[in-house]
């Protein structure tokens, strides 16, 4: 049964919690300037000291008031009694042999997440969750072995970022110029969790992420992967506006239903009438198509052509996955010639079809194998297989 959209009013301003000040981080413009009147901030002056003390934290990356120097003392120390500034703590750091990151980080309840940093030679693509948990109970990816915990708030999700950026040491030094060296230039909503399930954190995480006055990331480099929560497809182009990218996986309802169990909800066809429809897809704004290379379950010729057919008329690229194992999966990598194979005949037809180069398989930081070990609860190999339908 797959769990209903959480919405929420984004002008309600946060209730301090019973045990410490209000975290400033995720609150979107508006929540932030009503939150520091709500706090004693003269209306007049709310506009601008918003703008001030969002520049601090999302531009130069403070976390303490003090340092905050366009600001009064007084009301530097008035904003210390009602608020902090604060990020997901770092449990471990893992640094593959490829030079991928990964962090464990422990949000609000002690839960954990994880986050991969993947740095190529144009560019660094940051990984982040929107879930503790996941509902969707894909049967090849190791995350959807683990029970859905909570939805992340905006806060825990930008927070992500700005751990990464903390890492790589991408925030200006105070009183320096920016000069933007952009390590992290991407960013993914591919990590735990279906970005869909919480649209509203998700969407006020990513415009604080695209704000020109502090992170700056274009629209066109922020992409929201979803296993095709269909209801919420063109809401993600009004209200967010970045790209698409589509779990998709199979070419026959009858093998999505297994591999992505969502699809009994909505099928292959409401799915793509959905992505047809998308307001962003164009040539230059393609819908991604992810699709994992599973050996003798999905990588057949056939499929290939049947997914050529399938997609036509949708500007589109089509990621090839190899399937990145982990223990106890119930399926194997499709053999490189195979792979290739389906490559060649979704090219042919005039398509990008790109064999994703595996990263980080050795910190267990690839493509479907993200899953804290604080919340998981172990599966045989039999168990999983069972539940995949094997």
């Amino acid at each position: 049964m797959t769990q209903a959209p959480i919405t929420q009013d984004v002008l309600t301003i946060p209730r301090k919690l019973p045990d410490g000040p209000i975290n400033l981080v995720g609150l979107t413009r508006d929540v932030l300037r009503e939150t520091l009147i709500a706090h004693g901030t003269p209306e007049k002056q709310a506009k601008m000291r918003m703008g001030q003390i969002w520049q601090w934290i999302y531009e130069k990356g403070v976390r303490s008031f003090d340092e905050m120097t366009n600001l009064s003392k007084s009301y530097r120390a008035d904003l210390a009694k009602a608020f902090v500034v604060a990020v997901p703590e770092v449990v471990t750091k893992q640094v593959s042999d490829d030079g991928t990151r990964k962090y464990l980080v422990r949000i609000a309840g002690g839960h954990e997440v994880e986050v991969v940093y993947i740095p190529e030679t144009d560019r660094g693509t940051l990984c982040i969750s929107s879930q503790v948990g996941c509902t969707l109970t894909c049967s090849f990816c190791h995350t959807g072995t683990q029970k859905l915990v909570r939805n992340l708030t905006a806060g825990e999700i930008i927070g992500q970022v700005m751990v990464a950026r903390d890492d790589l040491g991408e925030w200006p030094e105070i009183g320096a110029r920016n000069t933007e060296t952009r390590l992290l230039s991407n960013i993914v909503l591919m990590g735990m969790g279906e970005p869909l399930y919480n649209f509203d954190n998700v969407r006020d995480a990513m415009k604080i992420a695209m704000d020109p006055e502090g992170i700056a990331l274009s629209r066109r480099r922020i992409t929201l992967s979803t296993s095709g929560v269909v209801p919420e497809i063109a809401k993600t182009a009004e209200e967010i506006g970045c790209m698409l990218a589509v779990s998709f996986h199979a070419t026959t309802d009858e093998v999505r239903d297994t591999l992505v169990p969502i699809n009994k909800r909505w099928n292959i066809e409401e799915l793509l009438s959905a992505l047809r429809a998308y307001p962003k897809a164009s040539n230059s704004e393609r819908i991604t198509f992810e699709y994992v290379m599973l050996k003798g379950v999905n990588d057949s010729d056939e499929d290939a052509r049947r997914l050529v057919q399938l997609i036509k008329g949708i500007p589109a690229k089509i990621n090839l996955i190899p399937f990145n194992e982990w223990p106890g999966a119930p399926y194997e990598r499709s053999d490189w010639k195979r792979i290739k194979s389906f490559s060649n005949i979704v090219f042919d037809a005039g398509y990008s079809s790109p064999i994703r180069k595996p990263r980080g398989e050795d910190i267990m930081a690839a493509c479907g194998q993200l899953k804290s070990e604080t919340e998981r609860g172990r599966k045989s190999k039999a168990q999983i297989a069972a539940d995949a339908g094997l």
